[in-house]
């Protein structure tokens, strides 16, 4: 009875290692999805007159076809880790937002500092995530923090042509294109997902595809064209 009693103890030992390091496996195997986005969109920026006269050579905040962001619209398991306390900046710069597309992962803290010689007052009446920071000078930085996934959009109270945007995830598998529109999202777990890319100037459904990480981990590429 003790014999069968060890033998069934062990058993079980052995099929949850079994299965600890069967699971073990599979969260380490990652892959690469890379590729690059081409938005065809209409649409020019000019300098302002106003800013252009002080010798600063900074733009309309208009829509930017260059910068999309590119995320997993499903998040693997384990990939966001509430412990965590991440920041990030948004800087007022030539009465312009830079970035003007910033993607987060949600609690993230939002750092607003203001390098400009004027007064700014930024606030946004997202439902995600609306707020008003009121006015201050130069040299003074004041902060919010994203805790609900979604976009906000940010506006100047004072200067009117500023806006921007905020992207909250609820995972961090997202990247934003570079000048190229060339993107990058390493250590993908293994499996099946939409990948799914955001542009200010699509109208719409937003373009998105179905792929997949091998089980043994693997580069994918994937890109996009956006008319």
């Amino acid at each position: 009875m003790k014999l069968m009693h060890a033998l069934t103890i062990l058993t079980c030992a052995a099929l949850l290692l079994g299965s600890a390091q069967r699971e073990q496996r599979s969260r380490t195997v990652t892959g690469t999805i890379r590729g690059r986005i081409d938005v065809r969109t209409s649409g020019t920026t000019e300098l302002r007159p106003d800013v252009a006269a002080l010798g600063m050579h900074a733009a309309h905040d208009r829509p930017d076809r260059r910068r999309s962001v590119v995320y997993l619209e499903t998040a693997p398991r384990g990939a966001f880790d509430p412990s965590e306390e991440p920041r990030a900046s948004m800087d007022q710069l030539n009465e312009n937002f830079v970035p003007h597309v910033l993607p987060i992962i949600a609690g993230t803290t939002v750092d607003f500092p203001n390098d400009d010689a004027t007064y700014h007052s930024v606030f946004s009446l997202s439902k995600a995530k609306p707020f008003n920071l009121g006015r201050y000078a130069a040299g003074r930085s004041k902060s919010v923090r994203f805790d609900q996934p979604g976009i906000v959009r940010v506006f100047c109270d004072i200067h009117s042509h500023m806006n921007a945007f905020i992207l909250v995830f609820a995972h961090r598998y997202f990247t934003v294109t570079d000048d190229d529109g060339r993107y990058r999202l390493p250590n993908v777990p293994a499996g099946s997902y939409t990948l799914t890319v955001w542009n200010e100037t699509v109208r719409g459904d937003a373009p998105r595809r179905a792929i997949a990480i091998a089980a043994e981990g693997a580069d994918v590429d994937a890109d996009f064209t956006i008319r």
